[in-house]
C-alpha cells in the first residue's frame, strides 16, 4: 500500500491501514521515544499513547506530499514524549554545578571516532531537562525561543541546559577516550 493511500484509509479508521501504519514507522518513532524517555519501558508507553492519539487526529492531518506523513508523526510523538516529560517535571532534574566540568578539552575532530551507538548512550544518560534541550536545539533544530515555549522555561534556561548538556556529553566523551 502506496503512501497516499495508507493516509486515506487510516483517515477513515481502516485497522488493515492502520497495522501497515504502525508496522512502516513504529521503529522510527520508537528510536525518538527512547532518545526523548532515556527508557526504554517508559519509551514503549509513550509510543502506544503516541499512536493512540495519532490514530484519533487521523482526520485533522492533510497530506501534502511524500514525506509530510512522516513529519506529522514524528511531530506527534515528540509532543507525547515532551508531555510525559513535562508531568514527570516534578522530580529534580539538575545537577549540581559543581559536578560540571569547568574545561572542555580535546579535539572536536577526535569526537567523530566515537561510534554513534556509544552517543546515543550518552545522550540517553543525560538528565532528563537537558536531554529534552540538547534533542530538541540539536537534533530536532529548534531555536531556544520555540524550545521555551515548548517546555514552558525561558530562552535562558534552555541555553543554560543546552551548555550543560554540551558539557557533560564533553566530559563523557573524553573518559571513554581515555578508556579506549
Amino acid at each position: 500500500m502506496n503512501e497516499t493511500e495508507l493516509v486515506k484509509r487510516c483517515g477513515k479508521g481502516d485497522n488493515l491501514a492502520r497495522k501497515q501504519l504502525y508496522e512502516r514507522y513504529a521503529g522510527q518513532l520508537m528510536a525518538i521515544c527512547v532518545r526523548y524517555t532515556g527508557d526504554r519501558e517508559v519509551a514503549q508507553d509513550v509510543l502506544h499513547d503516541g499512536f493512540l492519539n495519532i490514530f484519533r487526529s487521523f482526520s485533522q492531518f492533510t497530506y501534502k506530499g511524500e514525506g509530510s506523513l512522516k513529519a506529522w508523526l514524528t511531530r506527534i510523538m515528540v509532543n507525547e514524549a515532551l508531555g510525559y516529560l513535562r508531568k514527570k517535571a516534578s522530580t529534580n532534574q539538575e545537577v549540581i554545578v559543581e559536578e560540571l566540568p569547568d574545561v572542555i578539552d580535546g579535539d572536536e575532530d577526535d569526537f567523530e571516532q566515537i561510534p554513534q551507538s556509544v552517543l546515543m548512550q550518552f545522550i540517553k544518560e543525560l538528565p532528563d531537562g537537558y536531554r529534552t534541550v540538547f534533542n530538541l536545539y540539536v537534533l530536532e533544530e529548534k531555536g531556544h525561543k520555540e524550545i521555551a515555549e515548548m517546555l514552558g522555561i525561558t530562552e535562558h534556561t534552555s541555553s543554560s541546559q543546552l551548555y550543560r548538556a554540551k558539557t557533560l556529553l564533553v566530559k563523557k566523551i573524553n573518559d571513554y577516550r581515555k578508556r579506549i
